[in-house]
């Protein structure tokens, strides 16, 4: 009995390449085409652009579905670690109290991808820094440690008040537009 031969002959073989991982490694050039182009600084400032529109449709859809205005602090440090869980990254939470929320993290979206790429860190930057501030009113990220540095994790301080401490920290202020 002949069975009938695939119309694609590399059918089956193990490539390694599929939508989210050519997805993930065009970001990743676009990211150090525009770090040696224009600077790590610039680069960071253009992602920063495109983490400000995504964290205010992700804080949208979170809105949306749990019917709400605005959400709690409790709200938002669950919408961080769930939104990063849903685009496999391993975001938990540290500590938090009025003044700040401090994760950790064990996993990037971005995976391998992101690491010697600092710029693409500004998604997570912008993405928490909206969603808080448009939820509490300010928010100060401080990007403390990144697998894109070359580190075994990140540790992510989100500050919701101007308080000393974080005026002494390193990182990017956000206030409700």
């Amino acid at each position: 009995m002949n069975t009938p031969k695939s119309d694609r002959p590399l059918d089956g073989q193990d490539i390694g390449l599929e939508r989210d991982v050519f997805l993930r490694t065009l970001i990743r050039h676009l990211a150090g085409t525009l770090e040696e182009v224009v600077g790590l600084q610039e680069a960071s400032g253009f992602i920063s652009v495109v983490g400000q529109h995504m964290g205010e449709e992700i804080n949208a859809l979170y809105r949306k579905a749990l019917a709400l205005p605005k959400l709690s602090r409790e709200q938002v440090a669950d919408v961080l670690v769930d939104l990063k869980a849903r685009i496999k990254g391993d975001f938990f939470i540290l500590e938090q109290d009025d003044e700040k929320i401090v994760l950790g993290n064990r996993a990037c979206p971005f995976a391998e991808k992101v690491v010697g790429r600092p710029s693409m860190c500004m998604m997570t930057s912008n993405v928490f820094g909206v969603i808080a501030s448009e939820n509490l009113g300010y928010a100060k990220v401080s990007l403390e440690q990144t697998i894109a540095q070359g580190h075994g994790g990140c540790r992510v301080v989100v500050y919701l008040r101007p308080t000393a401490e974080a005026q002494a920290a390193s990182g990017r202020e956000y206030v409700q537009t």
